[in-house]
């Protein structure tokens, strides 16, 4: 695993001071920090998918935006660790893996709506470490960003929905087993449905699993997460907040020692695979309502994109940079205390 340098976090139960700044807008590098953010990316995202609505590149985007405004340099990025097979058959089962290390199609791949390539099994493998080191950074520090992952639609035994490998379970299954992590929640704010991190985590009462959802829409059926909450079509800011404080109040409850944000660009008003109606702004009010009520709490927090397909591809970019703003300002602000 990748070593991280120590840095205090707020202890448990912490109060952070609310917060009324904008995300939208860039701010420079604090003149005293004790370490920079952490930022976990690799170029080897960029797999070729082909013509494909799933926009690959906007990874290297994001990661290019959060450089060139300042917030980080390319050297500080930290490049994510190749799992062992042991880690992943922590979540995944033998057979399946197997599929995938021999790029062998099969019934547990065809639901993948993507091709079966080494170069793109590769890339969600390694996207499953990106995960586990951003994870394994937000215990230390507080906050981490993954500018890649979310890939809730894989299950145990099948991929679904442009997901191979459910990175969101694997940082939590690995960390779990080296002893580091207990109690851990999945905040999936996706558009669609976070099904197979629901199944995977399914009975489990060390992991409590919430998906806000567009309820008309991908997958069908539904699985069963701890929180579901289905939204009708069309829903805007206003309406999506409401039901959102509410829904985070019962992660607030469960006292979770790590969570995961599953921060999906798709519930966008322009997103061709959405039906719901939020604004930019409105879904970063969604994102600093998640980030801000961790840090208040002193609950690590790690950052995941998810889906984003909006019509121009410089929203998607503009949604996911947002995100990662909104956490990388609050651990700044956070290491500026300490």
């Amino acid at each position: 695993m990748h070593q991280i340098g120590p840095i205090a976090k707020p202890p448990p139960g912490a109060k952070a001071t609310r917060s009324t700044w904008s995300s939208s807008a860039p701010m420079a590098p604090s003149a005293v920090m004790p370490a920079p953010p952490v930022v976990v990316h690799s170029p080897r995202y960029e797999c070729d998918i082909g013509p494909h609505v799933f926009p690959v590149r906007k990874y290297a985007l994001v990661r290019q935006r959060l450089v060139g405004e300042g917030w980080l340099h390319d050297a500080d990025v930290l490049e994510p660790p190749r799992l062992a097979r042991e880690d992943l058959a922590r979540v995944h089962d033998d057979d399946y893996l197997a599929d995938l290390e021999q790029v062998r199609p099969s019934a547990r791949t065809a639901m993948s709506e993507l091709p079966l390539t080494r170069e793109i099994v590769e890339a969600y493998w390694l996207a499953a470490g990106g995960t586990t080191l951003a994870a394994s950074a937000a215990l230390e520090r507080g906050m981490a960003v993954h500018v890649g992952g979310g890939f809730h639609h894989a299950f145990a035994a099948h991929a679904e929905g442009f997901c191979y490998v459910n990175d969101l379970a694997v940082a939590v299954r690995v960390l779990q087993h080296e002893g580091r992590l207990r109690r851990a929640a999945v905040v999936d704010l996706d558009v669609h449905q976070g099904n197979g991190t629901a199944h995977i985590f399914a009975g489990d009462p060390d992991v409590f699993t919430l998906s806000i959802h567009q309820e008309a829409n991908y997958p069908v059926p539904k699985q069963t997460s701890d929180l579901d909450v289905g939204l009708p079509n069309g829903v805007e800011d206003a309406g999506y907040l409401e039901h959102l404080g509410p829904a985070l109040d019962r992660v607030w409850a469960f006292g979770p020692e790590l969570l995961l944000y599953q921060a999906g660009a798709d519930p966008y008003r322009d997103d061709q695979l959405g039906g719901l109606s939020l604004t930019v702004d409105g879904l970063e009010r969604r994102d600093r309502a998640v980030l801000e009520g961790c840090a208040q709490r002193g609950i690590p927090a790690v950052v995941t994109l998810g889906g984003g397909y909006a019509r121009r591809e410089e929203d998607t970019v503009e949604i996911h940079t947002r995100t990662a703003r909104a956490a990388l300002r609050l651990a700044r602000q956070e290491g500026a205390r300490t």
